[in-house]
């Protein structure tokens, strides 16, 4: 005898207390994880760099490699999201959480540039790791019905994380003078709250339910590939391509849209403060709009027309003016709220329960690359061309030309995670 028997399965709404700590969460991790972004200007007047010039965030400067840094080390999300498999979701977005919080308050003493830099690094990969597992509790705790409300909820928390990091800037430096440092020292009062939430946060009962399965004393691998079984490797494959290419276009359209508004436009930091209020709403319209269109027209096409409303919305941010930059960067946030929900139903639904938070851990990994590799090449032919406009159009057009790869994945809506993807008999995930 191979296993147990399999235990009734108790699945939630998305209103469920799991479900709300997960937002929750979020929450927090989208303000982590944007500080950094939001703050990059006053870090750099703060540390002594120019934060007025007009091209910044390339490898030869030393703003630009620290961003760089802390970017690709949120690669290390991969192995710790594959920890998920083996001991639980529950316990890895605790002590991610956690951690990471903490990290980043200590960031607010930074002493240099690149102690900065250090602390925001390590820190990363723990709250990637947390984005990825948290999507994957938010589909194994809900039914077909009910799950991209949940990955939708789950999105309009860190959303709102972000938002918040953008707008309490304003007031921590312009009024009280305190610069990043206030913005990261708002970590402790978030890292207070997780006593509150970590009652409300369950063990989905379909990794559970796994778990009781597996012979005694026999643990998945925690190898992110071998782990993978032989046939569903051309699919992750899949998968990592196209969200290295969504990434190559938001990277640069997010992470340049303080330094390009204010440095080059001219735009006032208030302003900015109030285009990133206003993206909140269409963040949320977004969520909206890719929930009804995933669960109507299916989780493919959803996928597609959003890949590439993202990819031209970016040309239009960066083809010269204020409005162009206002409009093309509401439409982009427009565009990634509406595929997040049918990109984290179909990517979640594609692969068994005993491999998906360290397949969440791969796309993590590939948005990573994707958003450092399209950060690279914007900010030299920016610099190789004189121009935005080039460098936009350059990264978008490549962006876009996998959108088509989605196409290829098995449509998943109103299948159950049983259904779309079945455990495999002989998974590596089950050996010793």
């Amino acid at each position: 005898m191979r296993s147990r028997p399999t235990p009734r399965l108790r699945l939630h709404g998305w209103r469920h207390p799991t479900i709300v700590a997960i937002a929750l969460l979020g929450v927090v991790t989208g303000f982590a994880q944007f500080a950094p972004t939001a703050s990059l200007s006053d870090v750099a007047k703060t540390f002594g760099a120019d934060g007025t010039a007009e091209q910044v965030g390339l490898s030869a400067t030393t703003v630009g490699l620290g961003l760089a840094v802390i970017r690709v080390a949120s690669l290390g999300a991969l192995p710790i999201a594959s920890v998920a498999d083996r001991i639980g979701r529950r316990q890895v977005l605790l002590w991610c959480v956690g951690i990471g919080l903490t990290l980043t308050a200590t960031a607010a003493i930074s002493p240099s540039f690149w102690t900065f830099v250090a602390v925001v690094a390590i820190s990363r990969p723990l709250f990637s790791a947390t984005t990825a597992v948290g999507s994957v509790v938010a589909s194994e705790e809900t039914t077909s019905e009910h799950r991209t409300k949940a990955v939708a909820l789950a999105a309009a928390g860190y959303g709102i994380g972000t938002g918040v990091a953008s707008v309490v800037r304003v007031p921590l430096n312009d009024l009280l003078g305190l610069g990043f440092r206030g913005v990261f020292a708002c970590a402790l009062p978030l890292l207070l709250t997780l006593p509150l939430l970590a009652p409300m946060l369950g063990e989905p009962d379909r990794f559970v339910a796994l778990r009781e399965r597996r012979l005694p004393g026999v643990r998945p691998r925690l190898q992110p590939l071998s782990a993978i079984h032989p046939r569903l490797r051309g699919r992750l494959l899949l998968l990592t391509a196209v969200t290295l290419t969504f990434n190559l276009v938001t990277g640069p359209n997010n992470t340049y849209l303080f330094f390009y508004g204010e440095g080059r436009l001219g735009i006032s930091p208030a302003t900015m403060a109030g285009v990133i209020i206003v993206s909140g709403v269409l963040g949320l319209a977004g969520l909206l709009l890719g929930r009804w269109a995933s669960d109507r027209v299916g989780r493919r096409a959803a996928c597609i027309t959003f890949h590439l409303l993202m990819a031209l919305s970016a040309v239009v941010a960066y083809s010269g003016s204020v409005p162009g930059l206002v409009g093309g960067f509401w439409a982009g946030i427009l565009a990634q709220g509406a595929y997040g929900p049918a990109f984290g139903a179909l990517s979640t639904e594609v692969f068994p329960t005993s491999v998906r938070a360290t397949t969440q851990g791969w796309v993590a990994a590939a948005g990573v690359l994707g958003a450092v590799v399209g950060l690279l090449l914007f900010g030299t032919l920016s610099d190789v061309t004189g121009s935005f406009a080039t460098a936009a159009l350059t990264v978008c057009m490549l962006g876009a030309v996998t959108a088509v790869g989605y196409r290829w994945f098995p449509e998943t809506v109103g299948l159950e995670l049983e259904e779309s993807a079945p455990e495999l008999d002989d998974q590596p995930a089950q050996g010793g």
